[in-house]
């Protein structure tokens, strides 16, 4: 919008004070006053430009319904090397106060993400899925076919800064949680996490989002099997959409909120899968249809436990990041309480190049804290080998990720 503004300011106001000036002076005068009147009007534009960019931490553009979500992230230089650091995170659910302010964190949350944000500040780009709503009361609360096995998760809306604070720059709303409080409770977190500066995709309000930082642009989208989302098992559709997106950025990241969930359901199939009757979606099938497309990275969550990575193409696919920081109401004995955090090196070009997995846990009521037994990195490896022992990627017991000698 500033650029915008400027471009046609500078171009015609020198062109409409030159006609007032003409009628009045002699042609040596003419030729000082267009030079002033350029000038002064480069200077004004100058000035509004930097004004812009100091109100507010982003601005957004083309925010009719349906259309991308741009956040333009103040930086001091441009990215001078080839390398971009991306963090990948699962499910965040920073506590609800639904049904009651018991299941909220002390402090308000303010410590909660603190033994994680160091990587999550170096990274150059870093994605978690946003498991619930921003809202801080009313809205309709879903109704489900199992009772015992429902739940609605809605967050503060001040919890939003948390996220950005920690690091956070893009969220994907693609899940079964995001519409818990109907279209109210949708509308807010939108507009809450766009008050915080922050990007986010996935729902059919706003399927895709688009962050330039550091002189790069990266498109997120997101897709789920949930109502009111981009729909997972459209693969057509799916392609279209990221091809679309590619030819608008540099970086093109594809989250998915799909796959059974639970302790039952940590391989990865390569068919579609079902929970509770519900289609969950061939996530084997999407993540190379979007790959194909165009996708540099792909971020899966949905099935509450991690899965195994794969590189297809040379481009990494997390299958499932797990639960990550989800606060109160979550189960997280076994395998659930694994969070990682996947750290990747890729080139410009969206080339993978190394990256590494950093194992957290939570424990008690939530939340990430560091853990020195690598838990997320054993299972990960585990995970990768049995699923993908085609895959060109290695996992070092220390949680480093290499190409095969073979694939370089």
């Amino acid at each position: 919008m500033g650029g915008f503004f400027c471009h046609t300011f500078v171009s015609l106001l020198p062109i409409i004070q030159f006609f007032e000036v003409l009628k009045h002076v002699s042609s040596l005068t003419i030729i000082h006053a267009l030079f002033v009147t350029f000038w002064r009007g480069a200077f004004i534009c100058i000035a509004l430009s930097a004004s812009l960019c100091v109100w507010g931490n982003y601005q957004k553009i083309n925010s009719k319904k349906g259309q991308i979500d741009w956040v333009i992230i103040p930086s001091a230089k441009a990215k001078i090397d080839n390398t971009i650091i991306i963090i990948g995170v699962g499910d965040i659910m920073l506590g609800t106060n639904f049904p009651n302010e018991s299941y909220l964190p002390p402090n308000n949350g303010k410590s909660l993400l603190s033994p994680a944000i160091d990587p999550i500040r170096r990274a150059d780009i870093a994605f978690g899925n946003c498991e619930g709503t921003f809202l801080d009361e009313g809205g309709t609360e879903k109704k489900c076919n199992e009772p015992a096995l429902c739940y609605a998760f809605r967050q503060p809306t001040a919890y939003a800064q948390l996220l950005k604070d920690a690091g956070f720059d893009v969220v994907s709303l693609a899940n079964n949680h995001s519409g818990d409080f109907g279209q109210i409770g949708r509308e807010s977190s939108m507009k809450t996490l766009r008050s915080a500066g922050m990007g986010y995709a996935g729902l059919k309000d706003c399927p895709t989002s688009i962050i330039e930082k550091d002189g790069v642009k990266y498109g997120l989208i997101a897709f789920s099997p949930n109502n009111g989302t981009l729909n997972i098992h459209n693969l057509d559709s799916a392609q279209i959409l990221v091809k679309e997106l590619q030819s608008q950025v540099d970086i093109v990241i594809v989250s998915f909120h799909g796959g059974a969930e639970g302790e039952n359901h940590r391989r990865v199939p390569r068919k579609e899968e079902f929970y509770y009757d519900e289609n969950r979606g061939d996530v084997y099938a999407f993540s190379h249809a979007v790959v194909d497309a165009g996708a540099d990275v792909v971020f899966g969550h949905g099935p509450h436990v991690a899965r195994g990575l794969e590189m297809y193409k040379g481009k990494v696919i997390a299958y499932s990041l797990g639960n990550f920081c989800t606060y109160s109401r979550f189960n997280l004995k076994g395998h659930a309480g694994t969070a990682p955090m996947l750290e990747l090196e890729i080139t410009k070009e969206g080339d993978f190049k190394s990256g590494r997995i950093l194992s957290f846990i939570q424990i008690g009521e939530g939340g990430p804290i560091p853990d020195n037994d690598k838990k997320a990195v054993n299972e990960i490896k585990e995970l990768s080998e049995l699923d993908f022992p085609e895959s060109e990627l290695i996992i070092k017991p220390n949680g480093r990720i290499l190409k095969k000698p073979s694939a370089n």
